[in-house]
């Protein structure tokens, strides 16, 4: 073929799960019962008012037309209203908040929308490979920051003062991400001062990922969210999810909130690329939004109990974790004994038949770690162990 793809494609690869999802589809197909503990896809569904109010929506003739690309009025003002009761920050439903036909795509239009070639691009190690992707796209020089189990899967700030790319001030955006994926350490309120802080004295955009925010919560906790943070939007934006919170994942539901100027650049690049969302999703998520505690208390009840097999199914590898974690996978250090978290996660898929994340994919701080995502039935999760312990009964 001698048509050559942009330069940009080799900038980045496949993602991970695209290939072993094939893989573990080949091997159902060949009849192995493959129990899947690797995609963090909630595997609930919606609740039944919001079901009803996409089969209503859709059923309206007027409702199937193209739609503007900053959603429905009364989404954005469901989503200040949601923001300021639970997360007790108040925002502009006309300014200060962009829905988005997902988080990921959000990811890569705040890249286009800040990102020049050769800028640096702070990305967490381990984090979201997004980020990364993202921002090569987008031509930049990804800069990745470590995290660390002994440091509590938080930025060492002292040594990114430290770093060229800050003190000459070449940075332009930090991906942030609390409760972190895929470590599950919890947000804080001094953590996201910390984080204000320094995006502030450097002049660096601070893109906060919170989608995690309601999973395996304490029940006497609100959600937190670094706009509450005095001067956040100053330099701060935040992206939520409708996915994780509400097991829309399929539905693609989500939003941008922080400063008007900061929003104005991304709608540029959004409008050039997407027409909007479904009219009916949006009055769907639109009734998501207007649930109240107890559905979440339902869900959240639903992920404790899976939390509690998984932690078995650790403690069966020989692996070590924190309790404290928070969202919908559980991390784990794997045993000295193990050569690799891959070799780990490859015995169990074609030893046991079970789909474990190994860490590496998430960058080279995640080497030696684990993930398993709560996003399987108690029944999956019991048999997953059973085959690990070598108890029979399946």
């Amino acid at each position: 073929m001698n048509i050559r793809p942009a330069d940009r494609v080799a900038n980045v690869k496949e993602y991970y799960f695209a290939g072993k999802l094939r893989e573990v589809a080949a091997m159902r197909a060949a009849g192995k019962d493959v129990i899947s503990l690797g995609i963090g896809g909630p595997d609930l569904p919606p609740a039944t008012e919001v079901i009803d109010a996409l089969c209503e929506g859709a059923r309206n003739p007027a409702n199937h037309s193209y739609q503007t690309f900053n959603g429905l009025p009364e989404l954005r003002r469901a989503f200040a209203d949601w923001y300021s009761l639970e997360y007790g920050v108040a925002l502009d439903s006309d300014s200060e908040i962009l829905p988005l036909i997902g988080s990921k795509e959000g990811i890569m239009h705040l890249s286009m929308a800040f990102v020049n070639p050769g800028d640096v691009v702070l990305v967490p190690n381990p984090g979201y490979p997004t980020y990364t992707s993202a921002s090569r796209l987008a031509g930049a020089e990804v800069m990745s920051y470590t995290l660390s189990e002994d440091g509590g899967w938080q930025p060492d700030f002292d040594a990114l003062e430290q770093s060229a790319a800050v003190r000459e001030g070449r940075v332009k955006i930090m991906w942030v991400n609390y409760p972190h994926m895929p470590t599950g350490a919890p947000a804080s309120k001094a953590l996201f001062r910390r984080i204000v802080d320094f995006g502030r004295s450097h002049g660096i955009l601070i893109a906060h990922d919170n989608p995690y925010s309601f999973i395996l919560k304490p029940e006497d906790e609100a959600p937190l969210s670094i706009l509450s943070i005095d001067g956040a939007r100053e330099c701060c934006i935040e992206m939520n999810s409708l996915s994780k919170s509400h097991n829309m994942a399929g539905w693609r539901m989500a939003m941008m909130a922080g400063s008007s100027e900061i929003l104005k650049m991304v709608t540029r690049v959004k409008s050039n690329v997407d027409s909007g969302q479904f009219k009916p999703v949006m009055l769907a998520a639109t009734e998501a939004l207007r649930l109240s505690a107890p559905w979440t208390d339902a869900l959240n009840a639903h992920y404790r109990r899976r939390r509690l097999i998984a932690e078995r199914i650790m403690t069966a590898l020989g692996c070590s974790f924190d309790t404290r974690q928070r969202g919908m996978f559980l991390w784990g250090r794997i045993p000295d004994t193990e050569s690799s978290a891959e070799a780990l996660a490859d015995r169990m898929l074609y030893e046991k038949n079970i789909f474990l994340t190994p860490g590496f994919i998430f960058g080279t701080a995640g080497e030696r770690y684990i993930r398993i995502s709560l996003c399987a039935t108690e029944v999956n999760l019991e048999r997953a162990l059973r085959r690990i312990t070598g108890e029979k009964a399946e």
